[in-house]
């Protein structure tokens, strides 16, 4: 879907890649990627046969037979679910916050958002998710079993320290990302509400309004008009074409 690219050149997160072969120089980028499933050592026996099942699952193979390699090279999907969920449905932090694993349709690939969810509490919404996304959203949801920290909680995304994503932690993250992809931020306000602007954008470009304001859940379609900013070069193209 377009706006991956439309955010922020080269920002297209990956799920974290295999870790470098032992003793070669690891940089803080493959540090962070490889950040993935909890480590073979760091988890006490009943953690471990939790985790045991997961990747026997994943891998379809018995559960005998998982060894700590298969712990090294799985990747996580929490990540790449939030960024590319929130790079299709434009989500803005306090739905990143209150969203639940009920939403996630990932056999028609949409979110389904209930009006006592929603942000503005006035309407159902459907919001369209590519087939990439519903993918990664359905290994996460198989993956996130796996963590205690969401036994008691329908949350779909928790941080390290277990608690919901807001405003902050959203920032940071989109941070790190941007490091990752080598994006220079010094002159870039940098915050969740990025991503969902330029969803607004990019969907008014190559659709037209009113699926903007139905992929960003306006109620009004005066609120989605300041979206609607086609470069010149583009009005050109079309005066050309129309001329």
């Amino acid at each position: 879907m377009g706006p991956r690219n439309h955010l922020l050149p080269g920002l297209q997160y990956e799920p974290p890649r295999l870790p470098h072969p032992r003793g070669a120089r690891e940089s803080p980028r493959s540090r962070l990627r490889v950040r993935a499933i909890p480590k073979y050592n760091n988890l006490a026996p009943a953690e471990r046969d939790r985790w045991k099942q997961y990747l026997a699952q994943r891998f379809e193979k018995p559960k005998s037979d998982v060894a700590p390699a298969d712990w090294e090279r799985a990747n996580g999907w929490k990540i790449p679910s939030l960024v590319w969920t929130s790079l299709d449905a434009g989500l803005r932090p306090v739905e990143v916050e209150w969203a639940t694993a009920s939403w996630i349709d990932t056999d028609n690939e949409v979110l389904r958002i209930p009006k006592e969810d929603s942000s503005k509490n006035r309407d159902h919404w459907v919001v369209g998710l590519s087939s990439r996304t519903a993918d990664a959203l359905s290994k996460w949801l198989d993956e996130r079993d796996a963590y205690p920290a969401y036994d008691d909680t329908d949350a779909v995304w928790l941080t390290r320290k277990s608690n919901r994503y807001q405003t902050s932690s959203l920032r940071y993250l989109l941070q790190r990302l941007c490091e990752i992809a080598d994006i220079d931020t010094t002159h870039r306000s940098m915050s969740w509400y990025a991503i969902r602007h330029s969803v607004g954008t990019y969907m008014t470009r190559e659709e037209d309004l009113a699926a903007a304001q139905a992929q960003l859940r306006h109620k009004s379609s005066e609120t989605t008009m300041k979206y609607d900013q086609a470069p010149v070069e583009d009005r050109q193209d079309a005066l050309d074409r129309m001329g």
